[in-house]
């Protein structure tokens, strides 16, 4: 039986395939594996081998600072514009605050002596008993009216030591505008001295 002769085209179109296929394998470098048919290609880049010897180095996270221990709390006086009822709780939230340190007499006698300082500062009255504490009166004009002056609490007590002393008032009084402010603070400072034998309490100029 004789075979038909094959067609030119058919012929050329194996030749190119075949040449096709050479030029592809020696293309590919000796040792590299071909990818598997239908899989995607993948770049592969080769890292220095400085860079893989080094260390890597990772930032720690920063640490919360540490809390401050709360303070103790004393009870919360009453809101602004109380008015003469609230001052008892004031007080005795001062006094949970401060426990008593001095001698009963002692603490007499400077509330005695800070609460009459505080009146003269405030409103001028009686600030000829103490002119090494108001040596410009009757010079400067008192800020606060008289009338609404209250002295709404006060506590005296130790001032780090026993011969020093601090007289802590609460007060409430308009100002010569006319506006009215309670819970005002003021501090006096005493220290313990003796005159002509007796010992006393002698209030420091506030600075």
């Amino acid at each position: 039986m004789t075979t038909p002769p094959r067609s030119p085209r058919l012929l050329v179109l194996s030749t190119v395939v075949l040449v096709v296929c050479g030029v592809a394998l020696l293309a590919v470098p000796h040792g590299q594996e071909q990818p598997a048919p239908g899989s995607s290609p993948v770049s592969v880049t080769r890292v220095p081998s400085s860079a893989a010897a080094a260390p890597s180095v990772i930032a720690a996270p920063s640490m919360p600072r540490a809390a401050s221990p709360s303070p103790v709390v004393p009870p919360a006086p009453p809101p602004h514009g109380e008015g003469a009822a609230g001052d008892r709780a004031i007080q005795q939230t001062l006094e949970a605050a401060w426990p008593a340190d001095l001698p009963t007499a002692d603490e007499r006698e400077l509330l005695a002596t800070g609460r009459a300082l505080l009146r003269a500062d405030a409103t001028g009255v009686g600030r000829e008993k103490w002119p090494e504490i108001f040596p410009h009166s009757p010079a400067v004009a008192p800020a606060f009216a008289t009338a609404r002056f209250r002295i709404q609490a006060a506590i005296a007590r130790q001032d780090g030591r026993p011969d020093k002393a601090v007289v802590h008032l609460v007060w409430a009084s308009a100002d010569r505008g006319g506006t009215f402010t309670d819970l005002r603070i003021t501090d006096w400072y005493f220290t313990r001295t003796t005159t002509k034998g007796a010992p006393a309490w002698t209030p420091q100029p506030r600075t």
